[in-house]
Protein backbone atom coordinates (compact mmCIF):
# COMPACT_ATOMS: atom_id res chain seq x y z
CA UNK A 1 0.00 0.00 0.00
CA UNK A 2 1.17 3.64 -0.56
CA UNK A 3 2.51 5.23 2.21
CA UNK A 4 -0.03 8.32 1.28
CA UNK A 5 -3.71 6.85 2.39
CA UNK A 6 -6.96 8.31 4.51
CA UNK A 7 -7.53 6.64 7.22
CA UNK A 8 -10.80 6.68 8.25
CA UNK A 9 -12.28 6.49 11.48
CA UNK A 10 -15.40 4.80 11.49
CA UNK A 11 -15.76 4.37 15.18
CA UNK A 12 -15.64 8.56 14.78
CA UNK A 13 -18.05 8.30 11.97
CA UNK A 14 -20.56 6.38 14.50
CA UNK A 15 -19.92 8.79 17.54
CA UNK A 16 -20.95 12.17 15.19
CA UNK A 17 -24.36 10.19 14.53
CA UNK A 18 -25.04 9.39 17.91
CA UNK A 19 -24.22 13.23 19.02
CA UNK A 20 -26.38 14.43 16.20
CA UNK A 21 -29.25 12.51 17.27
CA UNK A 22 -29.44 13.93 20.85
CA UNK A 23 -30.73 17.14 18.15
CA UNK A 24 -33.30 15.65 17.12
CA UNK A 25 -36.77 14.79 17.94
CA UNK A 26 -37.42 10.93 18.68
CA UNK A 27 -39.73 10.51 15.61
CA UNK A 28 -37.56 12.43 13.21
CA UNK A 29 -36.03 10.01 10.68
CA UNK A 30 -32.04 10.99 9.69
CA UNK A 31 -31.11 10.55 6.09
CA UNK A 32 -27.37 10.57 6.18
CA UNK A 33 -25.45 12.05 2.79
CA UNK A 34 -22.86 9.41 1.45
CA UNK A 35 -22.97 11.34 -2.10
CA UNK A 36 -19.60 11.72 -4.09
CA UNK A 37 -18.23 8.91 -1.77
CA UNK A 38 -19.23 10.21 1.07
CA UNK A 39 -17.84 13.45 1.11
CA UNK A 40 -14.18 11.57 -0.07
CA UNK A 41 -14.89 8.84 2.85
CA UNK A 42 -15.76 5.93 1.10
CA UNK A 43 -19.86 5.22 0.72
CA UNK A 44 -20.15 1.73 0.82
CA UNK A 45 -18.38 1.44 4.08
CA UNK A 46 -19.84 4.65 5.67
CA UNK A 47 -23.13 3.60 5.04
CA UNK A 48 -22.73 0.05 6.65
CA UNK A 49 -21.64 2.04 9.46
CA UNK A 50 -24.64 4.51 9.52
CA UNK A 51 -26.98 1.66 9.45
CA UNK A 52 -25.78 0.08 12.41
CA UNK A 53 -26.63 3.12 13.86
CA UNK A 54 -30.14 2.74 12.14
CA UNK A 55 -30.21 5.26 10.15
CA UNK A 56 -33.50 5.26 8.03
CA UNK A 57 -32.15 6.61 4.66
CA UNK A 58 -28.80 7.22 2.51
CA UNK A 59 -28.85 10.39 0.22
CA UNK A 60 -26.57 10.01 -2.82
CA UNK A 61 -26.26 12.11 -6.44
CA UNK A 62 -26.21 9.60 -9.11
CA UNK A 63 -27.74 6.48 -9.51
CA UNK A 64 -24.22 4.67 -10.26
CA UNK A 65 -23.56 5.60 -6.37
CA UNK A 66 -26.71 4.54 -5.33
CA UNK A 67 -26.28 1.13 -7.17
CA UNK A 68 -22.82 1.00 -5.70
CA UNK A 69 -24.80 1.22 -2.17
CA UNK A 70 -27.07 -1.85 -3.32
CA UNK A 71 -24.67 -4.24 -4.81
CA UNK A 72 -22.65 -4.01 -1.33
CA UNK A 73 -26.06 -5.02 0.79
CA UNK A 74 -27.32 -1.92 2.13
CA UNK A 75 -30.77 -2.08 2.79
CA UNK A 76 -31.44 1.22 3.83
CA UNK A 77 -34.00 3.38 1.88
CA UNK A 78 -31.88 5.67 -0.99
CA UNK A 79 -32.58 9.21 -1.85
CA UNK A 80 -31.51 10.01 -5.09
CA UNK A 81 -30.60 14.15 -4.63
CA UNK A 82 -30.06 14.70 -8.37
CA UNK A 83 -31.28 14.73 -11.59
CA UNK A 84 -30.24 11.68 -13.82
CA UNK A 85 -30.62 11.08 -17.45
CA UNK A 86 -33.90 8.89 -19.05
CA UNK A 87 -31.47 6.02 -20.02
CA UNK A 88 -30.49 5.85 -15.89
CA UNK A 89 -33.72 5.43 -14.65
CA UNK A 90 -34.45 2.00 -15.37
CA UNK A 91 -31.30 1.55 -13.50
CA UNK A 92 -32.88 3.56 -10.36
CA UNK A 93 -35.97 1.27 -10.47
CA UNK A 94 -34.68 -1.86 -10.56
CA UNK A 95 -32.33 -0.89 -7.37
CA UNK A 96 -35.17 0.42 -5.60
CA UNK A 97 -33.28 4.38 -5.35
CA UNK A 98 -36.05 6.60 -4.92
CA UNK A 99 -35.83 10.19 -7.09
CA UNK A 100 -37.16 13.81 -6.52
CA UNK A 101 -39.34 14.67 -9.28
CA UNK A 102 -40.76 17.87 -10.14
CA UNK A 103 -42.31 17.76 -13.46
CA UNK A 104 -44.30 15.61 -15.63
CA UNK A 105 -41.68 14.81 -18.26
CA UNK A 106 -39.57 13.47 -15.43
CA UNK A 107 -41.96 11.98 -13.27
CA UNK A 108 -43.63 10.01 -16.46
CA UNK A 109 -40.27 8.47 -17.50
CA UNK A 110 -40.21 7.09 -13.79
CA UNK A 111 -43.43 5.76 -14.21
CA UNK A 112 -42.84 3.97 -17.16
CA UNK A 113 -40.08 2.62 -15.87
CA UNK A 114 -41.64 1.39 -12.79
CA UNK A 115 -44.50 -0.56 -14.87
CA UNK A 116 -41.71 -3.12 -16.03
CA UNK A 117 -41.19 -4.06 -12.00
CA UNK A 118 -41.55 -7.93 -11.10
CA UNK A 119 -43.31 -6.88 -7.97
CA UNK A 120 -46.13 -4.45 -8.08
CA UNK A 121 -47.56 -5.00 -5.23
CA UNK A 122 -46.93 -1.32 -3.99
CA UNK A 123 -46.81 1.69 -5.82
CA UNK A 124 -43.46 3.15 -6.34
CA UNK A 125 -43.17 6.05 -4.22
CA UNK A 126 -40.91 9.53 -5.23
CA UNK A 127 -40.21 12.81 -3.63
CA UNK A 128 -41.99 15.75 -4.84
CA UNK A 129 -38.55 18.71 -4.84
CA UNK A 130 -40.12 22.51 -4.24
CA UNK A 131 -37.74 25.45 -5.20
CA UNK A 132 -38.52 27.14 -2.54
CA UNK A 133 -35.32 29.65 -2.83
CA UNK A 134 -31.98 27.40 -3.26
CA UNK A 135 -33.33 27.83 -7.58
CA UNK A 136 -31.70 24.75 -8.78
CA UNK A 137 -34.48 21.52 -8.95
CA UNK A 138 -37.95 21.86 -7.68
CA UNK A 139 -41.61 23.02 -8.39
CA UNK A 140 -43.29 26.57 -7.06
CA UNK A 141 -45.70 26.02 -4.26
CA UNK A 142 -48.81 26.74 -6.15
CA UNK A 143 -47.65 23.82 -8.96
CA UNK A 144 -47.44 21.24 -5.99
CA UNK A 145 -51.02 19.98 -5.35
CA UNK A 146 -51.32 19.76 -9.36
CA UNK A 147 -48.02 17.96 -9.42
CA UNK A 148 -49.14 15.93 -6.33
CA UNK A 149 -52.51 14.71 -8.19
CA UNK A 150 -50.20 13.46 -11.55
CA UNK A 151 -48.29 11.71 -9.52
CA UNK A 152 -50.88 9.58 -7.56
CA UNK A 153 -53.11 9.51 -11.07
CA UNK A 154 -50.22 7.34 -12.81
CA UNK A 155 -50.17 3.61 -12.80
CA UNK A 156 -47.17 2.88 -10.69
CA UNK A 157 -45.78 6.26 -8.63
CA UNK A 158 -46.71 7.42 -5.33
CA UNK A 159 -46.17 10.37 -3.35
CA UNK A 160 -43.89 9.32 -0.66
CA UNK A 161 -42.56 12.28 0.22
CA UNK A 162 -41.73 16.45 -0.45
CA UNK A 163 -38.59 18.28 0.17
CA UNK A 164 -36.56 21.28 -0.22
CA UNK A 165 -33.09 22.71 0.30
CA UNK A 166 -31.77 25.44 2.21
CA UNK A 167 -29.64 28.10 0.47
CA UNK A 168 -27.95 30.16 3.44
CA UNK A 169 -29.06 28.51 6.98
CA UNK A 170 -25.32 27.72 7.93
CA UNK A 171 -25.08 31.26 8.51
CA UNK A 172 -25.67 33.38 11.49
CA UNK A 173 -26.47 36.90 9.44
CA UNK A 174 -30.02 38.49 9.91
CA UNK A 175 -30.79 38.91 6.27
CA UNK A 176 -30.15 34.98 6.08
CA UNK A 177 -31.95 33.82 8.80
CA UNK A 178 -34.91 35.67 7.24
CA UNK A 179 -34.50 34.37 3.81
CA UNK A 180 -34.65 30.44 5.56
CA UNK A 181 -37.45 31.50 6.98
CA UNK A 182 -38.78 32.75 3.84
CA UNK A 183 -37.69 29.26 2.33
CA UNK A 184 -39.23 27.16 5.35
CA UNK A 185 -42.96 29.20 5.07
CA UNK A 186 -43.02 28.86 0.89
CA UNK A 187 -42.06 24.81 1.50
CA UNK A 188 -45.32 24.83 4.02
CA UNK A 189 -47.55 26.07 1.61
CA UNK A 190 -46.69 23.50 -1.06
CA UNK A 191 -47.11 20.90 1.68
CA UNK A 192 -50.46 22.92 3.08
CA UNK A 193 -51.73 23.05 -0.16
CA UNK A 194 -51.17 18.98 -0.34
CA UNK A 195 -52.29 18.22 2.52
CA UNK A 196 -55.65 20.60 2.26
CA UNK A 197 -56.78 18.88 -0.68
CA UNK A 198 -57.69 15.91 1.67
CA UNK A 199 -57.12 12.61 -0.83
CA UNK A 200 -52.95 12.92 -0.62
CA UNK A 201 -50.91 12.47 1.70
CA UNK A 202 -47.68 14.00 0.96
CA UNK A 203 -45.37 11.63 2.76
CA UNK A 204 -41.84 11.95 4.53
CA UNK A 205 -41.40 15.95 4.54
CA UNK A 206 -37.99 17.22 4.96
CA UNK A 207 -36.17 20.53 4.72
CA UNK A 208 -33.25 20.25 7.38
CA UNK A 209 -29.40 20.15 6.04
CA UNK A 210 -26.31 19.94 8.28
CA UNK A 211 -26.77 23.56 9.95
CA UNK A 212 -30.88 23.56 9.97
CA UNK A 213 -30.64 20.10 12.08
CA UNK A 214 -28.14 21.19 15.06
CA UNK A 215 -29.64 24.73 14.62
CA UNK A 216 -32.85 25.20 14.11
CA UNK A 217 -35.21 22.19 15.33
CA UNK A 218 -38.27 24.12 14.44
CA UNK A 219 -37.58 23.04 10.86
CA UNK A 220 -36.52 19.19 11.75
CA UNK A 221 -40.33 17.70 10.03
CA UNK A 222 -40.08 14.27 9.52
CA UNK A 223 -36.82 14.00 8.23
CA UNK A 224 -32.89 15.71 8.38
CA UNK A 225 -30.56 15.29 5.85
CA UNK A 226 -27.46 15.84 7.88
CA UNK A 227 -24.09 16.07 5.78
CA UNK A 228 -20.80 17.43 6.44
CA UNK A 229 -21.54 17.46 10.29
CA UNK A 230 -21.19 13.14 10.02
CA UNK A 231 -17.89 13.70 9.46
CA UNK A 232 -16.66 16.37 11.55
CA UNK A 233 -16.93 19.54 10.33
CA UNK A 234 -18.97 22.12 11.17
CA UNK A 235 -21.42 24.26 8.71
CA UNK A 236 -19.60 27.67 7.47
CA UNK A 237 -20.44 29.84 10.44
CA UNK A 238 -22.11 27.82 12.43
CA UNK A 239 -18.71 27.14 14.07
CA UNK A 240 -17.94 24.72 17.97
CA UNK A 241 -17.60 27.82 19.41
CA UNK A 242 -21.05 29.29 17.95
CA UNK A 243 -22.91 25.99 19.78
CA UNK A 244 -20.79 26.51 22.73
CA UNK A 245 -22.05 30.08 23.19
CA UNK A 246 -25.75 29.04 22.13
CA UNK A 247 -25.61 26.49 24.85
CA UNK A 248 -26.18 23.71 22.82
CA UNK A 249 -22.63 21.96 22.65
CA UNK A 250 -21.61 19.71 20.12
CA UNK A 251 -18.31 17.23 19.71
CA UNK A 252 -17.68 16.43 16.24
CA UNK A 253 -14.57 14.51 15.46
CA UNK A 254 -13.03 14.59 12.06
CA UNK A 255 -13.47 10.86 10.27
CA UNK A 256 -10.55 11.44 7.82
CA UNK A 257 -6.39 11.65 8.44
CA UNK A 258 -5.11 11.85 5.17
CA UNK A 259 -1.32 10.90 5.94
CA UNK A 260 1.93 10.16 3.78
CA UNK A 261 5.89 9.32 4.75
CA UNK A 262 9.14 12.11 4.53
CA UNK A 263 10.30 9.63 1.41
CA UNK A 264 13.74 11.59 1.15
CA UNK A 265 15.67 14.52 2.90
CA UNK A 266 17.91 16.78 0.98
CA UNK A 267 20.69 19.67 2.52
CA UNK A 268 19.41 22.93 0.61
CA UNK A 269 22.15 25.89 0.60
CA UNK A 270 20.67 29.39 0.65
CA UNK A 271 19.74 30.68 -2.74
CA UNK A 272 18.92 27.09 -3.85
CA UNK A 273 15.00 27.26 -5.53
CA UNK A 274 12.80 24.58 -5.58
CA UNK A 275 9.95 22.72 -8.02
CA UNK A 276 8.05 24.37 -11.08
CA UNK A 277 8.29 27.95 -11.84
CA UNK A 278 11.65 28.65 -9.12
CA UNK A 279 8.52 30.53 -6.98
CA UNK A 280 10.42 29.41 -3.69
CA UNK A 281 14.40 29.86 -2.72
CA UNK A 282 16.42 28.94 0.71
CA UNK A 283 16.38 32.17 2.88
CA UNK A 284 18.84 30.28 4.77
CA UNK A 285 20.88 26.71 4.82
CA UNK A 286 17.95 24.33 5.15
CA UNK A 287 16.94 20.69 5.23
CA UNK A 288 14.14 19.95 2.69
CA UNK A 289 11.78 16.72 2.78
CA UNK A 290 10.08 15.43 0.08
CA UNK A 291 6.53 14.18 0.50
CA UNK A 292 4.87 11.44 -2.01
CA UNK A 293 1.34 13.72 -2.41
CA UNK A 294 0.49 15.66 -4.65
CA UNK A 295 -2.34 17.25 -6.73
CA UNK A 296 -3.32 14.27 -8.30
CA UNK A 297 -3.96 12.94 -4.61
CA UNK A 298 -6.40 16.11 -3.79
CA UNK A 299 -3.65 17.94 -2.60
CA UNK A 300 -4.47 21.16 -4.67
CA UNK A 301 -1.83 23.45 -6.44
CA UNK A 302 -3.48 26.48 -5.82
CA UNK A 303 -2.49 25.56 -2.11
CA UNK A 304 0.87 26.39 -2.85
CA UNK A 305 0.77 30.32 -1.93
CA UNK A 306 -1.94 29.12 1.05
CA UNK A 307 0.94 28.73 3.70
CA UNK A 308 -0.05 24.73 4.20
CA UNK A 309 1.67 23.15 7.23
CA UNK A 310 1.91 19.71 7.66
CA UNK A 311 2.28 17.61 11.12
CA UNK A 312 5.55 15.69 11.51
CA UNK A 313 6.45 14.18 15.46
CA UNK A 314 4.12 16.64 16.50
CA UNK A 315 5.85 19.81 14.61
CA UNK A 316 4.39 22.13 11.75
CA UNK A 317 6.60 22.44 8.75
CA UNK A 318 5.35 24.51 5.62
CA UNK A 319 5.02 23.51 2.13
CA UNK A 320 7.48 25.09 0.08
CA UNK A 321 7.31 26.06 -3.63
CA UNK A 322 4.46 24.45 -5.89
CA UNK A 323 2.77 21.58 -5.37
CA UNK A 324 3.20 18.33 -8.08
CA UNK A 325 1.08 16.47 -9.72
CA UNK A 326 2.57 13.31 -7.21
CA UNK A 327 5.00 15.42 -4.28
CA UNK A 328 5.41 18.44 -2.57
CA UNK A 329 7.95 19.72 -0.82
CA UNK A 330 8.30 20.83 2.91
CA UNK A 331 11.41 22.79 4.75
CA UNK A 332 12.19 21.22 7.87
CA UNK A 333 15.07 24.14 9.25
CA UNK A 334 18.57 24.07 9.16
CA UNK A 335 18.31 22.18 12.72
CA UNK A 336 15.86 19.13 11.99
CA UNK A 337 15.72 15.54 13.82
CA UNK A 338 12.54 14.48 10.79
CA UNK A 339 14.02 11.53 9.60
CA UNK A 340 13.11 9.49 6.50
CA UNK A 341 10.01 8.02 6.81
CA UNK A 342 8.62 9.40 9.41
CA UNK A 343 4.72 10.25 9.11
CA UNK A 344 3.62 13.95 7.89
CA UNK A 345 0.30 14.23 8.42
CA UNK A 346 -1.73 16.45 6.52
CA UNK A 347 -4.83 17.02 8.55
CA UNK A 348 -7.34 14.74 10.63
CA UNK A 349 -7.85 13.71 13.72
CA UNK A 350 -5.74 14.32 16.50
CA UNK A 351 -5.02 11.07 17.52
CA UNK A 352 -3.45 10.56 14.49
CA UNK A 353 -0.68 13.47 15.02
CA UNK A 354 -2.84 15.17 12.88
CA UNK A 355 -2.43 19.51 14.31
CA UNK A 356 -5.18 20.97 11.31
CA UNK A 357 -7.95 19.76 10.51
CA UNK A 358 -9.47 19.67 6.68
CA UNK A 359 -11.59 22.91 7.99
CA UNK A 360 -8.25 24.54 9.07
CA UNK A 361 -7.19 23.75 5.55
CA UNK A 362 -10.38 24.94 3.78
CA UNK A 363 -10.60 28.63 5.80
CA UNK A 364 -6.59 29.39 4.84
CA UNK A 365 -7.54 28.27 0.71
CA UNK A 366 -10.96 30.20 0.94
CA UNK A 367 -13.20 27.46 0.39
CA UNK A 368 -15.41 25.14 2.67
CA UNK A 369 -14.13 21.68 4.48
CA UNK A 370 -16.71 19.28 1.73
CA UNK A 371 -14.30 20.32 -1.16
CA UNK A 372 -11.30 19.55 0.89
CA UNK A 373 -12.30 15.81 2.00
CA UNK A 374 -14.43 15.25 -1.46
CA UNK A 375 -11.09 16.15 -3.74
CA UNK A 376 -9.34 12.96 -2.18
CA UNK A 377 -9.05 11.26 -5.67
CA UNK A 378 -9.41 7.43 -5.60
CA UNK A 379 -5.72 6.60 -5.79
CA UNK A 380 -5.44 7.60 -2.13
CA UNK A 381 -6.23 4.01 -0.46
CA UNK A 382 -8.59 4.08 2.27
CA UNK A 383 -7.81 2.01 5.68
CA UNK A 384 -10.96 1.94 7.56
CA UNK A 385 -10.51 2.03 11.16
CA UNK A 386 -13.70 0.94 13.23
Amino acid sequence: MRCTKAIIHLDNLKSNIINIRKFIKPATKMCVAVKADAYGHGAVECAKAAEECGVEFMAVATVDEGVELRNAGIKANILLLSLCCPEEVPAAVENEITPLVFDKEYISLFDMAASNRKDKSKKYPVHLAVDSGMGRIGCHYEQALELAKFINSTENLTLGGMQTHFAVSDSVESKNRKYTAHQHEYFMKAINAVKDDGKIDPGICHCANSAATLDLPEYQMDMVRPGIILYGYYPDQLTKEYFEKKGTPIDLKPVMTLETEVTAIRKFPKGKSIGYGRTWKAKTDTNIAVLTIGYADGLFRRFSTSKIEVAINGKSYPICGRICMDQCMVDLGKDTDVKRWDKAVIFGAKEDGALQTAADIAKKTGTISYEITSAITKRVPRVFVK
